[in-house]
């Protein structure tokens, strides 16, 4: 009967979906050029290969290590990477290229999900964090094909939310094959939502197995090198969202006054707020280079705007000091593994709940402080600044903290294989 429900204001609304789609074409025209795959009107898919859907630009990250290592260990099963966003859909297709087939995943009609899996007939679909649709899952679970939620995740307010429609969410976790959970505490939320125990287990994060590409240190060093930065204090404020660059700006301006020659590199996370970002900065009386149009950083340049793709790790080794965006606004923040994993210590907003326990570990071990408003967090940067052995000692401190937890990589890997091999290619 929920999934009735659910099924009947979906239908409702599909006259708003459609208009949503052109509105946001006007700005990002990917919205409107694949309105068919939207409804499962997709063309030339691979059959009988393992499905991947990463919602947007941070799924799409997330699931680096696990795609990477699929490519090299099961070459014989063609990848299709399905993404909701464009930024998500935009960076897939930069990092894998012809490696994998990239498409949108269909909005949660049956019709369009049915359609969609007919045209693919995946072998095993592997759904990254927390994107689960009741539709998509009950195909799957109709047509025996196992569904893997890797890396899971889910904050105590996203569970809370849940339980308001509990009726609709059991039978749709009921349905996955395997839970793979970040941490005990996502798992017993899972749990405590009707998840069967014996589908649940406890991974650790993906996250922790990124790996940095072997030319970023040289390719760093070379910028440095041109762009005359040895000497520079360095803030890369990376992923920003509306609300936040202002804050950022204002603690810049505080930080100036104790090192004028200082250098923030502001990295919008929504390419669509480019150029909105650049007025905020141009408006606030700062020298200004973009990315976008290749401008180098001169003496004179105070603020850098990193208005391009997947060009964040580069910022960040370049970095003193990172900030981490979604945290100064209600979006849970985003990842701290990346500064981390290059022992960069890092200052983010109060509000991590995305990121959680990892926030408390870097906490623990000093590698992530927190401040609340510009003032705060400018003490934060300014203290390691003034303080180089200290920003180095936690900087490596976050470094360990990632190596001690890596691992997830292989566990998943190890139920990736299991569900292969219980699943019959479809016909």
């Amino acid at each position: 009967m929920a999934r009735w429900l659910y099924n009947l204001l979906l239908h409702f609304l599909l006259p708003l979906v459609y208009l949503r789609l052109f509105w946001r074409g006007r700005t990002t025209p990917a919205y409107k050029h694949n309105i068919a795959e939207r409804f499962g009107g997709h063309q030339g898919l691979p059959k009988n290969g393992i499905l991947i859907h990463a919602v947007s630009l941070g799924e799409t990250l997330a699931s680096q290590p696990l795609v990477n290592a699929l490519l090299a260990q099961y070459p014989q099963y063609p990848l299709i990477i399905t993404n909701t966003t464009a930024t998500g859909a935009e960076r897939a297709r930069a990092i894998w290229g012809n490696k994998v087939h990239q498409c949108y995943l269909p909005y949660d009609y049956p019709w369009a999900m049915q359609r969609f899996i007919k045209h693919c007939q995946p072998r095993l679909v592997i759904i990254i964090e927390t994107e689960l649709w009741p539709n998509f899952l009950a195909k799957l679970h109709q047509q025996h094909i196992p569904s893997l939620l890797a890396n899971a995740r889910l904050s105590a307010k996203s569970a809370q939310g849940y339980g308001k429609i509990r009726a609709l969410v059991t039978p749709m976790l009921k349905s996955l094959s395997v839970l793979a959970a970040q941490d005990e505490a996502t798992a017993e939320r899972f749990l405590a939502l009707g998840t069967p125990p014996s589908t649940v287990t406890v991974t650790g994060s993906l996250k922790f197995d990124l790996s940095i590409p072997e030319h970023l240190p040289q390719r760093a060093a070379e910028l440095k090198a041109s762009w005359q930065l040895h000497g520079r204090p360095i803030w890369v404020a990376a992923s920003t969202h509306d609300g936040e660059d202002i804050v950022i700006l204002d603690a810049f301006k505080l930080i100036q006054m104790a090192f004028p020659n200082a250098l923030l590199l502001l990295v919008p996370r929504h390419p669509e707020r480019f150029d909105k970002v650049a007025e905020l900065i141009a408006k606030q009386g700062f020298s200004m280079a973009r990315r976008s149009i290749k401008q180098a950083v001169s003496p004179s340049v105070a603020v850098f705007l990193g208005d391009s793709m997947g060009e964040l790790l580069l910022w960040l080794a370049l970095a003193d000091v990172a900030f981490i965006g979604g945290s100064l606004v209600n979006v849970g923040g985003h990842n701290p593994l990346e500064p981390a994993a290059l022992a960069v210590p890092m200052v983010t907003g109060l509000t991590m709940f995305n990121f959680q326990q990892i926030t408390d570990t870097l906490m623990a071990a000093g590698a992530l402080k927190q401040g609340s408003d510009s003032a705060s967090l400018a003490r934060v940067v300014c203290d390691w600044l003034q303080h180089p052995e200290q920003k180095q000692k936690d900087g490596q401190a976050g470094f360990q903290v990632v190596l001690a937890n890596r691992g997830a990589l292989a566990k998943h890997l190890a139920i990736v294989d299991r569900l292969l091999k219980s699943s019959m290619p479809c016909m």
